[in-house]
């Protein structure tokens, strides 16, 4: 493997100093209140549904795809 000795070829991570029973940077995803991404780049697919709606029904048309979108952004941790 391209001259590397074998320690180095592990793609884990090892946190050398650290006990497994002091906690750990690891959250489970139920206790992480973070949203994962960025709001720009959350649920694209309802924000491209509910802009096309709106561009060409208007606002009030466009309820379904608003709501579903918002709780999108939601199930993503995001509080709107």
């Amino acid at each position: 493997m391209g001259g590397l000795p074998a320690e180095y070829t592990s793609s884990a991570l090892v946190l050398k100093g650290s006990q497994p029973n002091q906690g750990s940077a690891v959250t489970t995803p139920a206790l992480d209140t973070k949203p994962k991404k960025k709001i720009c780049c959350a649920c694209p697919d309802t924000k491209k549904l509910r802009d096309e709606c709106i561009v060409e029904h208007g606002q009030d048309a466009c309820t379904k795809w608003i709501d579903a979108h918002l709780k999108c952004l939601r199930a993503e941790g995001f509080n709107v």
